[in-house]
């Protein structure tokens, strides 16, 4: 991609009107803009990177044996009358049409994919099953002051898991979490990811949430310093030691909540009655669980926690591109050396944003660490004397002079 073509541009201020760091970096860095309050859209750059964490997402629910589907996000308000949450949810957005038919706009679905499995589950034969989305969602959330790590309308993944009995939905539980874990691995934020006991609701005493450590969150969690596993502030007076590894010592931190699990058991089988035959020929209530992440939430968590003075860096997991290449003047010579190691590096499938634009070599190098993208490489005057090609690695800030031949053996082993 030529920098030159790109549809947006960085600014020189991040803008005053933004509280949280996710928000002033990827506007600046022109990822994101704003709409509204908790709205905003995802330009070019940071649609790649949506699309990237969406990729690792999707490839381990379909490892865990996630269907992928698409259900709409216009909901029946009979649905969610049945489950009682019509009335009882603040943040459900209602919306009325012409003829006076109210529906929601879905923040969740489990009041459409429940009745939904219903047409196909009749029997034990038909269990279990598991289906996912990928799909926008949307919350009338109060305080949509935190980029998007907490916005009105979002990208989600939710899985929903069908069972015949509880053993068989801890069984899939734990598959879950280990999804879940290699996500947040792949994704960059594994270190300092942590699963975490938090309340169930009405459905299960424990519910896991999947908790990053940032100055930026909401949440309180306490960490066991033994081995790790976050509890929740609301439920630490009830332990007292750590359920995992008994351990009594606990450090507490401020985190964002990244995904969580829940055993929803027959909260939502019941309303709907969506019942199976067991073995002997008896209905029984099938027995759910969902697994939610949030995509933006995922994304602002990156650049919450891995961001630094210069602007963000990204994990090359995610990264719009793998390698931001610099031409530092517009000498014949220099162009054409920059304009083939663009074309080596493509023909190689390495993502390249090429900065062809005619601007100074302080604002091509500033934008490329606000930027963030992991590999920099400079074509200059410099570099055609040496021989060589300056290369720096974003997160470390490592500069060295490598040859082509050295940059494709590096790069193309980390992508």
């Amino acid at each position: 991609m030529l920098q030159s073509q790109l549809f947006t541009k960085t600014r020189k201020e991040a803008p005053a009107d933004e509280v949280s760091k996710n928000a002033k970096l990827l506007i600046q860095a022109g990822f994101i803009d704003k709409l509204q309050a908790g709205v905003y859209t995802y330009l070019p750059l940071g649609f790649k990177v949506l699309k990237n964490i969406e990729t690792i997402i999707r490839d381990e629910m379909v490892k865990a044996g996630g269907q992928e589907l698409l259900m709409p996000s216009l909901h029946p308000k009979e649905n969610w009358e049945k489950t009682g949450r019509w009335e009882t949810m603040d943040d459900l957005y209602k919306v009325k049409d012409t003829s006076g038919k109210e529906n929601a706009l879905g923040p969740t679905h489990e009041e459409v994919v429940v009745p939904l499995a219903k047409q196909f589950i009749s029997s034990y034969r038909d269990l279990p099953v598991a289906v996912f989305q990928i799909q926008n969602k949307f919350r009338m959330e109060l305080r949509a002051k935190a980029g998007i790590l907490r916005g009105r309308e979002f990208l989600m993944k939710d899985l929903y898991s069908f069972h015949k009995d509880e053993e068989d939905l801890k069984r899939y539980y734990e598959i879950m979490k280990k999804a879940y874990k290699s996500i947040f691995e792949r994704v960059g934020l594994g270190e300092m990811t942590h699963l975490t006991f938090a309340p169930g609701g009405s459905f299960s005493k424990y519910s896991h949430e999947f908790q990053t450590i940032t100055p930026a969150g909401e949440d309180t969690i306490y960490l066991c310093e033994k081995c790790g596993l976050g509890i929740n502030e609301e439920i630490i007076e009830e332990q007292k030691t750590c359920p995992e590894c008994g351990g009594k010592a606990f450090k507490k931190e401020t985190s964002i909540e990244v995904g969580n699990i829940f055993e929803l058991k027959t909260k939502y089988s019941k309303p709907f009655d969506l019942t199976y035959k067991n073995e002997q020929g008896k209905d029984e209530l099938v027995i759910m669980g969902c697994y939610g992440i949030g995509l933006g939430r995922v994304m602002g968590a990156i650049v919450e926690v891995l961001s630094d003075e210069k602007g963000i860096v990204w994990p090359v997991s995610v990264a719009p591109f793998k390698v931001h290449l610099l031409q530092l003047g517009n000498e014949e010579d220099i162009k054409n050396h920059a304009k083939k190691l663009y074309e080596e590096l493509q023909k190689n499938n390495i993502e390249v944003l090429y900065d062809d634009r005619d601007a100074t070599a302080g604002e091509k190098f500033a934008d490329a660490d606000l930027v963030g993208i992991p590999y920099r490489l400079v074509v200059s005057g410099k570099t055609l004397k040496a021989g060589k090609i300056e290369l720096k690695e974003r997160k470390s800030g490592v500069v060295s002079m490598v040859s082509e031949k050295e940059i494709l053996n590096m790069i193309g082993k980390s992508v």
